[in-house]
């Protein structure tokens, strides 16, 4: 993974370069931006950036702002940085696609480790696994999800739960246990996080979304009305 390219955005110096020296001794290429606006001209113009760390208060535009903007174009892996600790940002952070969200304060290893795992999760490690159920079939190495043979968009986290469930077909899972293997650390947020993504899942995977059975009281289990997955 060395060499790829971070896109740090946040209005505090300080910050900025604090995230950034911990990445840089890891091999990553950072980039940095100090406001909205200056945001989203480095991300129009440089198309190879790996992921983007996101504040949310920020002059000129916020971090909601930026990431509706990045969202009509792309879905790469966006982590947002918040000072503040509300459950209702969380939500609407997830709601725009945010795939981590980290409160402030926060240790830069872990904030470093959590910036791995969604770079090892989204393809760069992957080891070419391929899963096939009732007309969905989700390629691990090309990080792609087609429905009857029409590729399908998904959020880096959608992928992640898609691939979560197909890996757990027939399954009664927790929205505790979702939480702590999709978001791969444990999280202290409103597991409603969960209730957001499985109804974009859901719309996006069309008839398929019929899969995704829901427990109530519980959680969800995926389970298709046709032949059990095949992995390859």
């Amino acid at each position: 993974m060395d060499g790829l390219k971070i896109l740090v955005v946040d209005d505090e110096s300080r910050m900025r370069k604090l995230v950034r020296d911990f990445l840089v001794k890891k091999g990553y290429e950072v980039m940095e931006a100090q406001d909205g606006e200056e945001a989203l001209e480095v991300f129009y113009s440089e198309p190879k950036i790996a992921l983007i760390l996101l504040d949310v208060m920020m002059p000129k535009m916020d971090g909601w702002e930026v990431c509706k903007q990045i969202r009509k174009q792309s879905n790469i892996p966006v982590i947002m940085l918040t000072a503040r600790s509300d459950e209702r940002d969380e939500l609407l952070g997830f709601e725009l696609g945010v795939d981590e969200y980290i409160s402030k304060p926060f240790s830069p290893k872990i904030l470093v480790a959590r910036v791995e795992a969604i770079l090892r999760r989204s393809g760069s490690l992957s080891d070419g696994k391929r899963i096939e159920c009732g007309g969905i079939v989700l390629d691990e190495d090309a990080h792609e999800v087609t429905v009857d043979g029409k590729s399908v968009e998904l959020s880096f986290k959608e992928f992640e739960l898609l691939n979560y469930f197909l890996h757990n077909q027939g399954i009664a899972l927790s929205r505790e246990k979702i939480l702590n293997n999709v978001w791969n650390y444990d999280y202290f947020g409103d597991a409603r996080t969960i209730d957001t993504h499985v109804k974009k899942l859901r719309s996006k995977l069309g008839s398929k979304g019929e899969y995704i059975k829901t427990i109530w009281g519980m959680g969800y289990k995926f389970e298709a009305d046709s032949q059990n997955a095949q992995k390859k």
